[in-house]
């Protein structure tokens, strides 16, 4: 197992569409391992194979950061089947790094996608872990949560992450 990089806002796999995962094999198994042990490093609640820079559709999430390994879930191919209410929250990202903002997300989803043995899950949330769940696959569409914002927070969010970006190199 490894803690794997996680990429920021303005690298070009964050906004590529993630291909689907063919087969549940060692190397998927390996990359979940890899995500779980840097989403708990970071520390967060969700991660995306996206953001350490793997273009497959999977997400882990784990409202307890590791303190109760219950509440670890590991999906492939996730995908939201049933939605209900809103529900306006602040959000922050792990590839958006200190940033926060309010916003507007499903109270309630029913999520489908395949557990790491390779058969179907199907997990209804709400509240914040529909946040993490919506959040994630955002992620697998290619989208960050500065994407739901308006075009004036987005930009002024993008041209901070360019600039310092510029800086640093």
């Amino acid at each position: 197992m490894a803690i794997r990089p996680i990429i920021t806002i303005g690298h070009k796999t964050l906004s590529r569409k993630a291909a689907p995962v063919e087969e549940i094999d060692d190397d998927v198994r390996l990359l979940a391992r890899d995500m779980v042990e840097t989403l708990h490093a970071a520390p967060g609640i969700g991660l995306s194979a996206p953001q350490v820079n793997a273009g497959v559709r999977l997400i882990v999430v784990d409202l307890s950061i590791g303190e109760n390994p219950d509440e670890l879930i590991v999906m492939a191919n996730p995908e939201i089947t049933a939605q209900e209410g809103a529900c306006v929250r602040e959000e922050g990202c792990l590839s958006v790094p200190e940033v926060f903002e309010k916003v507007s997300r499903p109270q309630k989803i029913t999520v489908r996608g395949l557990g790491l043995d390779g058969r179907e899950k199907i997990i209804e949330a709400q509240d914040l872990l529909a946040r993490a769940f919506c959040h994630e696959i955002d992620h697998l569409e290619g989208k960050l949560f500065v994407d739901r914002l308006s075009p004036l927070k987005r930009s002024l969010i993008r041209k901070k992450f360019k600039k310092a970006a510029a800086a640093a190199s």
